[in-house]
């Protein structure tokens, strides 16, 4: 499509809220980009739009609070009342600086709160960043600031795998994560497990070396399509926005860190399941799968937006790490394969 015609239904994007009931992430201005992507014409993209838009009640961008600026914006790192206060100081900090650099210069302080709204202030500021576009760009870092996750910090312990499924499965093996309370919302489950005291090590237990995103991403895979669970989706679909984000910080550890402790306090979300055995996988690997234009085409007619992103991601993370799992896992999420077996 045009780039015209994408920028003409992408530019009513900042008039509406970060998050929308209960602090549910408002997706549209990542997944019309996303569909646009995936072959969705103009027609359908608008067609997306108003059935998102009044399906989850979109709220309008809310009112300011106070301003803020260069000596007091940290102070709002978690309030999202400050949402359209922040969205003023780096829509501004944008016009001083340009995209680049106020990227690096503000992400660094907030790369150890990823988990912020579930992954979705990394999304839009990856999707902003595949879109070249300064407005997104903005709206994403003081989307990241307003919703900020705070999870437990680094040096409790040392690294103990370089593998980050290893990771996961000492997780499951934490007693008293198990009978914790379960919200509607991801982010929610993430600090529900920051704050039991036995998962504060886990920041430290990944070895994070120059391998560390492609075993992240191979991990991921596997348990999206071992489990189709939602949690796992997300991390399929954070790893891709990751892997655009991090160029931008000098020091992308504290960011990795974060964002697989973030998958790793979402184990009892997904009921801690047991990865596959690698023979399992590797026959998974081998089994015929629909093409991608069968898969891009189920996925531009679905109103469901994880569908849109799932497949988008795992054409780009497929084109990275040449995992066929990625065709497969994205064939079975949009109903055109129905198991394994």
């Amino acid at each position: 499509m045009p780039q015209a015609a994408l920028d003409a239904i992408m530019n009513e994007m900042p008039n509406y809220s970060f998050e929308f009931t209960k602090t549910f992430a408002n997706h549209a201005p990542m997944v019309l980009v996303a569909l646009d992507r995936i072959g969705g014409s103009q027609a359908r993209l608008r067609d997306f739009f108003g059935h998102y838009r009044d399906y989850k009640e979109l709220l309008p961008m809310p009112a300011g609070v106070a301003p803020v600026d260069a000596t007091n914006w940290k102070a709002a790192l978690g309030e999202r009342d400050r949402e359209a206060d922040l969205n003023a100081f780096f829509m501004a900090e944008m016009e001083r600086l340009g995209a680049d650099a106020a990227i690096r210069h503000y992400l660094p302080a907030l790369a150890d709160g990823v988990g912020a709204s579930a992954f979705h202030a990394l999304m839009r500021l990856a999707y902003g960043l595949i879109r070249k576009n300064d407005t997104e760009i903005a709206l994403a870092l003081a989307y990241w600031t307003a919703t900020y996750l705070a999870l437990p910090k680094p040096g409790v312990t040392k690294s103990i795998t370089k593998d980050p499924a290893v990771v996961l499965g000492k997780v499951a093996a934490i007693a008293s994560l198990r009978g914790l309370p379960m919200h509607d919302l991801l982010w929610l489950n993430m600090a529900e497990s920051g704050r039991c005291a036995d998962f504060a090590p886990v920041v430290d237990w990944l070895d994070i070396d120059d391998s560390t995103l492609e075993r992240m991403a191979s991990a991921a895979i596997v348990l999206f399509a071992a489990t189709m669970d939602f949690c796992a989706l997300h991390a399929v679909t954070g790893i891709h926005w990751m892997r655009v984000v991090l160029p931008y910080l000098d020091q992308p550890e504290p960011m990795m860190r974060a964002f697989w402790q973030c998958i790793a306090a979402l184990m009892g979300e997904m009921q801690f399941p047991t990865l596959p055995a690698p023979a399992t996988v590797e026959t998974w690997r081998a089994l015929p799968v629909p093409d991608w234009q069968a898969i891009k085409a189920a996925a531009a007619q679905s109103y469901d937006e994880h569908d849109i992103s799932l497949v988008f991601s795992a054409i780009e993370e497929m084109k990275v790490y040449g995992d066929p799992l990625y065709q497969l896992a994205a064939a079975r999420r949009v109903g055109l394969v129905a198991s394994y077996t």
